[in-house]
């Protein structure tokens, strides 16, 4: 898991190389490239921290707004300089979790983690800040077969999409078949999402609608739980809104 989190980020590196204009917008609101990069180099060290000194990281928690803010400033500050600096970052992160116990628990901004768990969470945001940053640039989506755990990550991130916003957590199972790489999980029969591992993944990163991709939903289990899918944390968001075209990416 670690080996493919450090494949994700020399991935989004190559990306990065081809960034000249670090203050052009990405079509998430109020984001521009730097932006992207900027919280993945904050959370990159403050997961490092959470690792190697989890008491320090718990500590700061209450101060995480001021931090945050400091490090986007810094990094609008540091224009082309960013991407030495988020590599560094990200170099550090991979450092701490190889040297970390595999039976560690890591405290975060919810429950704490396996380790696992972090690492795959830290590859599901890479590569979703990625898809902002490449759309920005006009190019294709990171693909690879890195994709399953992020495909995982939604799926296994279900229950939450409901108790997110407040909702009771229906009864039945949702399957979800995938392409590119293979991905079947679930049991369920009646309720089941088809189609690439790249179309699941970027609706349930919320970088695409998925009216806007290929994915064949059928059941209303299936039906609900797509319009609301969030694979990361923080509080309810509702995605982009369809733009009426397939992505073809």
């Amino acid at each position: 898991m670690i080996a493919d989190l450090a494949a994700e980020h020399s991935a989004f590196d190559d990306v990065l190389a081809r960034v000249t204009d670090w203050e052009a917008p990405t079509p998430a609101a109020g984001w521009t490239i730097a932006d992207c990069v900027a919280h993945l180099w904050h959370f990159d060290g403050r997961a490092a921290l959470a690792v190697t000194d989890p008491d320090a990281f718990v500590a700061q928690l209450g101060d995480e707004g001021r931090l945050a803010h400091a490090s986007h400033a810094r990094a609008h500050a540091l224009g082309g300089a960013l991407r030495d600096a988020w590599r560094d970052g990200a170099r550090s992160s991979i450092n701490a979790f190889t040297a970390a116990d595999p039976s560690v628990r890591v405290p975060w901004y919810g429950p704490p983690m396996s380790l696992t768990s972090f690492v795959t969470a830290r590859l599901m945001e890479t590569w979703a800040h990625g898809v902002d940053v490449t759309d920005a640039l006009g190019i294709a989506p990171i693909e690879s077969d890195r994709l399953r755990h992020v495909a995982f990550i939604g799926w296994r991130a279900r229950p939450f999409a409901y108790t997110n916003r407040g909702l009771a957590v229906p009864d039945g199972d949702v399957r979800i078949e995938l392409t590119d790489p293979a991905v079947v999980l679930g049991e369920s029969i009646s309720d089941v999402v088809r189609g690439s591992a790249l179309d699941f993944a970027l609706v349930a990163t919320q970088r695409r609608h998925r009216d806007d991709t290929s994915l064949e939903i059928e059941g209303a289990l299936a039906t609900e739980w797509m319009g609301i899918i969030q694979a990361f944390a923080g509080p309810p968001t509702d995605g982009r809104p369809p733009t009426g075209t397939v992505d073809a990416s």
